[in-house]
This record gives structure tokens, sequence and C-alpha cells, in this order.
């Protein structure tokens, strides 16, 4: 059900240079984010739990504490690229939990969406 939803909400959302697609994978462990360039099929930036440099930092939080720490990752690796304005694929998960986290501490590092 959820690819389902994944599609329905992809056929809408397409990124941009100028606005790219912050889009967002949920494991049952992980969370992963990427800001992706849709007209030129690349992925700009991305930070995941499972990186080297995240994965020592969150070594004891919780995974909605961890996700948080992803959201403020990739939007400070995003501003280091240029993007300040994305469109949020929330990936046909419901805005909820850790994707909720994800999101709202992206907003406080200063994306906008």
């Amino acid at each position: 059900m959820r690819k389902r939803r994944h599609e329905r909400v992809r056929k809408k959302l397409m990124g941009t240079v100028k606005r790219p697609r912050l889009n967002v994978y949920r494991s049952l462990n992980q969370i992963y984010a990427q800001v992706i360039d849709d007209t030129a099929g690349r992925t700009l930036v991305s930070a995941s739990t499972l990186d080297a440099e995240i994965k020592l930092q969150i070594k004891d939080l919780s995974k909605t504490e961890q996700a948080k720490f992803v959201g403020t990752t990739i939007a400070e690796r995003a501003k280091g690229q240029g993007v300040v304005t994305v469109i949020f694929d929330r990936g046909g998960y419901r805005y909820h939990g850790r994707v909720k986290a994800l999101a709202e501490a992206a907003r406080e590092a200063g994306l906008k969406f």
C-alpha cells in the first residue's frame, strides 16, 4: 500500500534545479534522506543513519532523535550546495513520527518547504 501511495504522490511531485525534491526513506532501523534534481536525474546531497560521521554521533539516541539529526544534517549539506528551497517527498509514509521529526528538523536548520 505504501508503494501505491508513493506512486500516486510522485505523479505530482517533480524536483527541479531551483527546487529539488527532498526524499525520505524509512526502514525498520534506519532513515535515509536525499535531495534530488529530477530534471538531471541526480542526487545533490544525501544523509542517513548509516553515514560514517553521523553513525558515531547518534549511537545512543532513539530512532526519532536520530531522524532529527539526519534532518539537520541534510539541511546543512543542502545549504552547502546552495539549495535553500525544496519539495518534501514523504515517500508514501504518513507525516508522523520519524518522518515528521526529520522534516521539522530540516525546517529548523534552514530548508524551506
